[in-house]
């Protein structure tokens, strides 16, 4: 008998027994030779390096490029749940899209009280040069990944939006062609739901948003920042995967009012710009003076139908995690229902009385910045020492508006596969959202990140996570 667990395991019921979706999975698991299995995991690592699936990490001297471990233990979700989560994926992907549209509008939201105007006005997210602006296809959204955590049997909560510039969808693309070739007996016992037409699916969402100018078959390509952006792997990977030309800055002008690439045969017209570049650096006419990875003049451009840009600029500021905080308004006041997936409770620093609340218990806290990413600039208080959350308290004094803070959630685990067996870890979910002006496509599954350390939450690759391929079953 195994001792009752803390924390939600996806797989093994408290006692002996598995959850439902693992039944089949479980069977050919315990009928495997270890030996193998051990064998097929370092066969995975050797993969990928050679297929070159690397981020950079930031801020280190050696070792700059890194591969990201797989886990080869999947993570199954049923039919039922995934349903249900993709409801929810979708109402709230909707009602940031009209978010968007609105605060660079008529701003109806503010008038009506619901999220204060400063956290507009005085957001460095927030673009001037988009009021006004619609882009093609009242799309802003184009591609989303929503970050999700689950605590229990029917607990999901949305831990962040991902609206700016989402990344992973590779490792999730090379996780599951992982899986197929070591394990191809797998997918013949398991009814996976496929996830290989995501580029196809990217590509016609894309083209489903080309400006109102386009003649033919739009032109498509992906904006890199270029070689050293810890995510060119996938700005590669996808151009590749989509059949489109991956282009940098320098690549790009403007001729006659449009955005033009050059080829070996002259200057050709792009229609739709899938960026991966940030908004300062995307045009230094308007924004960033210094920067070289944009192109000068897109904006006015962008402005005058000439192109579409994915995802549209300004759109960063629905990342925000004060915003955030506001999430099941601004999807009750969009949708007119209320929000099918939870948020995680949030204290707004820069309200004096949640500040003094935060301080006083940091030590069971999670602090986060309202802009950050990639788990840099937070303290996860519980595993935290006194010295480390004296040194936040006095960041966070100094700056109390940079920051929220929420609870430390008791995450969902997955095994994985270790020398003795199967180990618990916690994980979270970033599945991959697709907008374009007649649907809004979520494929089922996306990528689970893994706090590969025995006891941790951070599962962001950046701070020693891993990733394992994420199954949705057909039934």
């Amino acid at each position: 008998m195994t001792e009752k667990r803390q924390h939600f395991d996806e797989m093994l019921l408290d006692g002996d027994g598995v959850r439902q979706p693992y039944d089949a999975y479980q069977e050919w698991f315990f009928n495997e030779d270890p030996t193998r299995l051990t064998k097929k995991s370092k066969e995975a690592e050797a993969f990928f390096r050679r297929t070159g699936i690397t981020f950079n990490v930031y801020g280190q001297e050696e070792a700059q490029e890194r591969l990201i471990p797989f886990d080869l233990i999947p993570r199954i979700i049923s039919n039922r749940e995934w349903t249900r989560l993709s409801k929810g994926i979708e109402q709230r992907v909707r009602a940031i899209n009209a978010f968007l549209h609105d605060i660079y509008h008529r701003q109806e939201i503010l008038r009506a009280g619901v999220v204060p105007p400063h956290l507009i006005a005085q957001n460095d997210a927030f673009l001037p040069q988009m009021i006004g602006m619609s882009p093609p296809g009242g799309v802003y959204t184009h591609i989303v990944g929503t970050d999700i955590v689950r605590t229990g049997e029917n607990e999901f909560f949305v831990l962040e939006d991902n609206a700016r510039t989402p990344s992973g969808v590779s490792y999730m693309l090379e996780n599951r062609e992982t899986m197929l070739q070591m394990f191809p007996e797998l997918f013949s016992q398991n009814k996976v739901q496929p996830v290989s037409d995501y580029p196809k699916n990217l590509r016609r969402s894309l083209a489903a948003c080309a400006p109102a100018g386009c003649n033919g078959k739009p032109t498509v390509a992906v904006l890199t920042p270029g070689i050293h952006n810890s995510a060119y792997f996938e700005h590669s990977f996808l151009a590749d995967q989509m059949g489109v030309e991956l282009v940098e800055g320098h690549d790009l002008r403007v001729v006659d009012g449009r955005i033009a690439m050059r080829t070996t045969q002259g200057y050709q017209n792009i229609d739709v710009l899938y960026r991966r570049v940030d908004d300062d650096f995307l045009d230094p006419l308007n924004f960033n003076p210094d920067s070289m990875l944009g192109v000068p003049g897109i904006m006015d451009v962008y402005r005058a139908g000439g192109i579409t840009i994915a995802n549209a600029p300004g759109t960063g500021i629905s990342d925000d995690k004060a915003i955030y905080s506001y999430m099941p308004e601004i999807v009750e006041f969009y949708t007119g229902e209320k929000a099918i997936l939870k948020n995680v409770q949030t204290w707004r620093c820069s309200e004096p009385e949640a500040l003094q609340y935060v301080l006083d218990n940091l030590s069971e806290l999670v602090v986060k910045e309202v802009h950050g990413s990639g788990g840099y600039g937070m303290l996860v208080g519980p595993a935290a020492s006194k010295k480390e959350i004296a040194s936040f308290a006095v960041k966070l004094k100094k700056n109390p508006s940079n920051y929220i803070a929420q609870p430390t959630l008791s995450l969902s685990t997955v095994p994985i596969f270790v020398k003795k067996g199967l180990s618990p870890r916690h994980v979270d979910l970033r599945p991959f959202v697709l907008v374009s002006p007649k649907e809004v496509k979520i494929t089922p599954g996306g990528l689970t990140r893994v706090a590969l350390k025995a006891g941790s939450l951070v599962v962001n690759s950046s701070q020693g996570g891993g990733t394992k391929d994420t199954w949705v079953l057909e039934d």
